[in-house]
C-alpha cells in the first residue's frame, strides 16, 4: 500500500535526512518527504501499514525535531 500525508518540515536538507532515515525503518519499501509540497509518501504492506507507519513518524521526529505529519 502506498499513502501520501500532509507534513510539515523546514527545509530541503531535513526533508532529505527525514526520508533517508525512514527508508531504513524495517517494513518501509518505499518513502519519500517533499518540502516543497509539504507531503510525505510511505510504501509499506497491506497488513502492516500502520504498524510501519508509527515506527517510520517516530524515526523521522528522531532524525528532525521539527517534522510532524497530519494524519
Amino acid at each position: 500500500m502506498k499513502k501520501k500525508f500532509k507534513c510539515e518540515i523546514d527545509c530541503a536538507n531535513c526533508a532529505a535526512k527525514v526520508e533517508e532515515a525512514i527508508k531504513k525503518v524495517e517494513g518501509v519499501k518505499d518513502a519519500s518527504v517533499n518540502f516543497l509540497t509539504q507531503k510525505f509518501m510511505l510504501e509499506a504492506e497491506d497488513d502492516c501499514f500502520e504498524e510501519v507507519l508509527e515506527k517510520a513518524i517516530k524515526a523521522g521526529k528522531k532524525a528532525e525535531d521539527e517534522f510532524e505529519v497530519i494524519l
